[in-house]
Parts: structure tokens; sequence; C-alpha cells
């Protein structure tokens, strides 16, 4: 059995109840969702496992405290959790294109901002249509990758950081460097931004607390209105779009010693790999009891019984995950 951490609202309740206690609209919004959760008797929904309040109210505020647009959007949450088989990814899949993945396309979380929110960042510089084309990863692969990450902060992440703030902290700061980004390749990778946006936005409504689009290049005015499109407004309220001179704005809301030098900070993590690779936190920097836990940490490492394994797939030569290769095609360790 794999390591599910205790809901947020199992483990802090204080800072639910403080907002709660000063938004009772919200607390009789939740109630009704609740009641009407039980009276409909999804064989989906489990009071147990998934009455979680923290997460109920996120999917309240998305649909703007209306219980049955909540009830909708939660039902479908449900329904996609088991046709995506969302649990069985966490467990088995296996994601050994990953150290290549973040050469390409680096995607991290770096500490905490000043809400104790975790920043995670995302690099696109060097983003390409041949990232997914199949040599390297396919889009099925990826979003099974991304839906797994989600997964780690609203479980883990999330539930550390809400041990330590003494308060729920369920939503993340995100900074998007678009350096140098090739905007030839967005509509190549279009369809694949659609999916992405699709879960992030039904499937884990309000974890975004802000973002940053930093050295955004003038032409990524036309990019932005396509963009913007696949967003709700919630989000689009939430997204600052900064050029060149964004330190000042990024470090009103994080401290430098929390932000990676080559933002603005004074972050210089000793790792390999530096800040872009050590996905420090309250969730393994031994600040938080119990934390951290040796599942989340390691479920990018390829266990050791995979390595020189061989995967023949159709007409695609045999390839060693030992030997740092992989056929995209098949999903290894996956069930």
């Amino acid at each position: 059995m794999w390591p599910r951490v205790p809901k947020i609202n199992q483990i802090k309740r204080i800072g639910l109840f403080t907002r709660m206690a000063s938004d009772p609209v919200a607390a009789a919004a939740l109630t009704k969702f609740k009641q009407a959760l039980q009276k409909a008797a999804s064989p989906l929904y489990t009071p147990v496992v998934d009455a979680d309040d923290a997460l109920l109210l996120r999917f309240l505020r998305a649909r703007r405290l209306d219980v049955d647009k909540a009830k909708a959007m939660l039902d479908a949450y449900l329904t996609w959790r088991v046709e995506f088989k969302v649990d069985e990814i966490v467990k088995t899949f296996r994601f050994p294109e990953y150290d290549r993945i973040m050469e390409l396309y680096p995607r991290f979380y770096h500490k905490t901002d000043k809400f104790g929110r975790p920043v995670y960042f995302e690099v696109m510089s060097t983003l390409s249509s041949k990232l997914l084309d199949g040599d390297i990863t396919t889009p099925e692969r990826f979003l099974k990758y991304y839906v797994r990450e989600y997964e780690k902060t609203v479980q883990y992440r999330f539930a550390a950081l809400s041990l330590k703030a003494g308060k729920t902290i369920d939503k993340s700061c995100t900074i998007m460097d678009l350096k140098n980004v090739p905007i030839m390749q967005f509509n190549s990778i279009r369809k694949f931004l659609a999916q992405v946006t699709h879960i992030a936005q039904n499937y884990y409504p309000e974890t975004l607390g802000s973002m940053f689009l930093i050295n955004a290049p003038l032409v990524f005015q036309g990019v932005w209105k396509v963009v913007k499109g696949m967003l709700d407004e919630n989000t689009v309220a939430k997204i600052s779009i900064l050029g060149a001179s964004y330190q000042k704005e990024l470090l009103q809301v994080i401290d430098a010693e929390n932000l990676p030098a080559e933002y603005g900070g004074s972050c210089l993590c000793s790792c390999v790999g530096g800040c872009r690779r050590s996905d420090k936190g309250p969730w393994n920097d031994g600040t938080v009891a119990g934390y951290p836990i040796d599942f989340w940490e390691n479920i990018n490492v390829i266990p050791q019984g995979d390595l020189g394994s061989v995967v023949t797939v159709g007409a695609r030569s045999s390839v060693a995950i030992g030997d740092g290769k992989f056929s995209p095609s098949s999903d290894v360790g996956a069930q």
C-alpha cells in the first residue's frame, strides 16, 4: 500500500476554521454541498475519503459557491480519477525520461513564498514540439507525469506546508520564464497545452495562488490572446505579465533566500543541478515532523530492479533503461 498522506484538514483545521468563521456564506455553502453529496449517494463519492473540507471548498469557489455547479464539477473530477486511473499512476507509473525532459523543459518546485505557498517554476526557452514527438516521450506519457506531479503537490507538499504554517496551504505561486520562448512552436503544442489547462482548471481547481509570466517578449501578446481564451476569468485575474525587469515584483512576494539567484534572489542550492533540481522545501528540509516521506521523494527514481530491463515495441529496437535509453511507446513499470 502506497503511503497516502492525511488530508490537509485532518492535519490542521485551524486556518480553515478561521477562514470559515470570517466567511459565513462559504460555510453555509459547504454545509449545503455536503448534504447534496450525501443525498445523491454517488458510488464514486466516499465521505470518509473525499469529504475533505479544503478540497470541497476549492470546487465550490471554482463555481462561485453554486452548489449544483460545484457538485457537477466534483462528479466529473471523481469520474476522471477512475477513468484516468490516477491512483494507479501514482503507485506504479515510471518515467525514466524524466532527466531528459528536465533538460528540455525544466519544471520544478523551490521553497516557499511569503505566504507559505510552494513556488513552482517552468522554463519555456527550450520548449519544442520535438519534446512530445515520441523520441523522448509522448503526450500521453507526459500527461501521466503531469498528473502525478499534481498529486504529489496536493497530497504531499501542501500537507507539509499546512503543518508548518498551522493553517491550510492549498495554493501555489507559479513563475513561468518566457525568455527566448520559441513562439513559432506554439501552434504545434497548442492541443497539448489545452489538455494540460483542462486538467488543471477542472480537476485541480483553485490551487493557483498567483502566477508571474516573466521575460515576456513583445510578440507574446499575440500568443497570450489565445492562451487567455483557454483560461477561466478567475485564473486570468491571478496572472501578472512582466518583462525583463521582474525582480522587484518577485521579491515583494518571495524572500531573497528562497528565490534562486538566477531570478534575482540569493539562493544557490549546492546539490547537483542547483536550485532547478533541488525540489527543496518544508516537505523535505527537516523542518516538519514526519517529513520527508521516501515514497514521494523517490517517485522519479527508477527502482533498481527496473535497471537494465529491455523493452521491445513494434518495429522499434530494444532499449535498455539502465543505459539511459527508453522507448516512450511503452509504459515501463505502469500496470
